[in-house]
């Protein structure tokens, strides 16, 4: 938990809850680092303070709420992204742009009230429900439609990031931008979102996959999962080098920094009836331009919010690709110990690891 905005990460003991009505209480097993977790902490996502992080959940069914039938105690389950389930976009398949998903995902307390069911044991108020779930912890409470069931046989530790990470890196290229055949895109940033993109693209008709960023130890993995080219930042105008790859303009972009000037250099990336997707977090606030022309001219520039599609199909697919030998999540994965969430986020920013998965005690 942390107490105060930029304040440091620290474990303490709390109280939580027992599950409610259509409520899961999971033990945590494992759980992903996002750089989302870290915009939470600083403010530009607006979670109150003190509270408990963490939204790339994996774990075991420990208790299951009236009515809940999804689940059985033991199950295995990934945390998926809370959706209310009866509002317009719920109910037109799209569960990732609720339009309760602002409450759901950052007001810290449970759905529907105004009180968490996190406290802590000396005293005094502690949000909780980040993205529906707060894994920072050993144990969440959890709406059970927000559950993906797991095969057993696949390492449970490693699956948490299919919450958010992997998935909207992956879920941008399988189910909005979906390659054409014989068609290109270029990547911007190859951490844990970006890298999980180009495999998915593998996985496609897109037979150009460009990677672009600064790091070259990144590129060199980005080409052993998937890129057929890779562009460095640091030495080269990556517009002018995709153009020149692509012979012209790329058919898709994906943005996965959230860098206001790469945004920029990513739209710019495609042409006429191309699109360049928005899915890196920006901080709070963050604005961007584009040239008029040349967007009219059947540009389309369009934000994606955890890859779209619904969680249960999303991560069954990726985890059977996982399982094929087609999708190897397990190469971006570092490991640390539940005590050690403060060095994890931190060697996630420096680009010492891609993606870090904290292990709880068992």
């Amino acid at each position: 938990m942390f107490d105060t905005q930029d304040g440091p990460f620290h474990l303490e003991d709390v109280d939580l809850d027992e599950p409610g009505p259509g409520e899961v209480l999971v033990k945590i097993v494992a759980t992903g680092i996002c750089h989302t977790d870290g915009l939470a902490r600083h403010g530009d996502l607006p979670f109150p303070a003190p509270g408990v992080l963490g939204h790339e959940g994996a774990g075991v069914v420990a208790a299951v709420g009236p009515g809940v039938t999804s689940v059985d105690e033991g199950d295995h389950v990934v945390i998926g992204w809370p959706w209310c389930g009866e509002c317009r976009n719920c109910l037109a398949g799209e569960p990732r742009y609720c339009a309760q998903l602002g409450e759901l995902l950052i007001s810290g307390v449970r759905p529907g009230t105004r009180i968490s069911a996190l406290r802590r044991s000396r005293g005094g108020d502690l949000h909780g429900h980040f993205f529906g779930q707060s894994s920072f912890a050993t144990h969440s409470l959890t709406r059970a439609n927000s559950l993906v069931r797991v095969p057993q046989d696949v390492p449970l530790d490693l699956l948490g990031p299919l919450a958010c990470g992997l998935s909207t890196g992956a879920g941008a290229v399988l189910n909005t931008l979906r390659p054409r055949p014989g068609s290109s895109l270029a990547v911007y940033g190859t951490g844990s979102v970006g890298l999980a993109a180009i495999m998915a693209a593998r996985n496609s008709g897109a037979t150009t996959i460009i990677a672009v960023d600064r790091h070259t130890s990144r590129l060199e993995l980005a080409r052993e999962l998937g890129a057929t080219h890779t562009v460095n930042a640091g030495d080269a105008d990556p517009v002018a080098a995709i153009h020149d790859i692509c012979a012209g303009p790329a058919d898709n972009a994906l943005e996965c920094t959230g860098i206001i000037s790469v945004v920029r250099q990513a739209a710019d990336s495609v042409g006429m009836l191309g699109t360049c997707a928005l899915i890196g977090g920006a901080p709070a606030g963050a604005e961007f331009t584009l040239d008029h022309l040349s967007t009219l001219w059947g540009k389309r520039i369009v934000g994606i919010l955890g890859g779209g599609g619904r969680s249960p199909q999303l991560i069954g697919a990726l985890i059977e690709l996982y399982r094929q030998g087609r999708f190897p999540m397990d190469r971006l994965v570092s490991w640390f110990t539940f005590g050690e969430i403060e060095q994890a986020l931190a060697a996630s920013y420096a680009g010492d690891v891609i993606k870090p998965i904290v292990r709880m005690p068992t």
